[in-house]
């Protein structure tokens, strides 16, 4: 019998290849929070963690079968993965126990021939566990995408960008389960209910070294379940995406405009730091996406957030004589600085699908600019680490648009760059990596719907 955790991994492996599915996603669903504590930890680390090292999973399977993984059937080639990454990765899991249980996924899922293959192939892998086989690739390239699991595109890029020593440090960071973050909703109850709520389900948490109002799970399990969560008390959500709400500095009684505010993570952090007093508008291209703001709104009592539906790149259904002292501009972008979270990231990209993200957000930069007061700020978001997402991007709007100049609020100050702009990294500041620009529309300048 194939345990629970297991078949539901390899489910959602499945998803992730053959539709193109978000990982974590398909783990927020019902069915998995349906499982015991134990199989959900389970399901999770199988999950991420073969993501995380797909390459070099697909490495040894070559290996260890004398077979080339993509000529292999896709239900064979999921349950290797599987396998091997409980025989390399998962000490307390068996031998025997990931290799029976792949094998029974396959004659389950699989072609018929499919599970001797298996059998074969984990049994020399558990027969010899510490084989580095990649250690025998001569390119050091290559060597490295393969030690670390990212594509190779990737590694020349990041050690062209960042140097080698920086590339291998955020290469390894990428491999590791990122903190479990969280904010504490003063909208709902005072801090103090709700640290004690938490230690009830036996969540122990410490504040932040970086973020002001984020927390660490120090020790306890986070889900549905806790009371907190059920309440709306707390919201999951990494540091870095914590931070931007705070370099905002939004104050009670303001005019924000969010462009791309879906699902609202940052939308609900922005009313909770003004206290339910002022506006925000929400607006995204996607209806469905501006639901789940709303609900989200909902849940955590937020009242002055109102989602409007607009294509980012066209004009805003708005009056143009409206301005806002606030506009932040969540871009959407490739999503490096998340891949400990979503690994399947790093697969799917191309560098040709950074350059068409950069291009795209120079056009929402520029739409954004539009509704800023003078003496406003407009600020620039992503969670990419690419430089032609973040700096290029903001280089160009500045080169002509002299009435915008930037500057970088105190609470960004740890996290500034030379070139006077906040960056975030997995390996340095254990949060995702984000990119944020403040630029202030100067004073005496004119805005264009006026």
């Amino acid at each position: 019998m194939i345990s629970p955790a297991r078949k539901l991994a390899f489910q959602i492996l499945r998803r992730v290849v053959a539709q193109g599915s978000r990982a974590t996603d398909l783990l927020a669903s019902s069915r998995v929070e349906q499982l015991s504590e134990r199989d959900r930890r389970l399901a999770y680390e199988l999950v991420l963690g073969v993501l995380r090292w797909q390459r070099l999973l697909d490495h040894l399977i070559a290996y260890y079968s004398r077979r080339q993984p993509e000529r292999l059937d896709e239900p064979i080639r999921i349950a290797l993965r599987l396998g091997l990454y409980q025989l390399r990765f998962l000490e307390r899991i068996p031998a025997y126990a990931a290799v029976s249980e792949a094998v029974a996924l396959v004659k389950q899922y699989g072609p018929v021939w499919g599970a001797g293959l298996v059998n074969a192939v984990l049994r020399r892998a558990a027969s010899a566990p510490d084989a580095r086989p990649w250690e025998k690739i001569a390119d050091p390239i290559e060597r490295t995408s393969v030690e670390w699991s990212h594509p190779v595109w990737l590694v020349q890029k990041w050690m062209r960008d960042f140097g080698t020593e920086e590339a291998l440090a955020l290469l390894r960071a990428n491999n590791h389960a990122p903190p479990v973050a969280i904010r504490l909703n003063p909208l709902a109850a005072p801090a103090e209910e709700i640290v004690r709520a938490l230690a009830r389900d036996g969540i122990e948490i410490e504040p932040s070294p970086y973020v002001p109002g984020a927390y660490r799970v120090r020790s306890g399990s986070l889900s549905p379940r806790v009371e907190a969560w059920q309440r709306g008390w707390i919201y999951i959500q990494d540091e870095a995406s914590q931070l931007i709400a705070h370099i905002v500095a939004p104050q009670p009684g303001m005019r924000i405009l969010e462009v791309c505010a879906a699902p609202g993570s940052k939308t609900t952090h922005l009313a909770a730091l003004m206290g339910n007093r002022g506006m925000i508008v929400a607006g995204d291209r996607s209806l469905w996406r501006l639901r789940h703001l709303a609900r989200l709104s909902e849940r955590l009592r937020v009242e002055i957030a109102h989602p409007i539906v607009f294509e980012g790149r066209g004009p805003l259904p708005l009056l143009p004589t409206t301005t806002f002292e606030r506009v932040l501009l969540d871009a959407p972008c490739s999503g490096t600085g998340t891949l400990r979270r979503h690994p399947e990231i790093k697969w799917r990209l191309t560098q040709e699908e950074i350059q068409r993200m950069a291009e795209q957000q120079k056009a929402l930069l520029e739409e954004a600019a539009r509704w800023v007061a003078p003496g406003g700020w407009l600020i620039y978001a992503t969670c990419s680490v690419e430089r032609e997402e973040n700096e290029d991007v903001i280089g160009a709007f500045l080169a002509s648009r002299c009435e915008f100049r930037p500057l970088v609020p105190p609470v960004a100050e740890p996290f500034r760059t030379e070139a006077g702009y906040i960056r975030t990294f997995p390996h340095r500041h254990e949060m995702d990596g984000f990119f944020v620009a403040v630029l202030e529309r100067k004073p005496d300048a004119a805005t264009e719907g006026l």
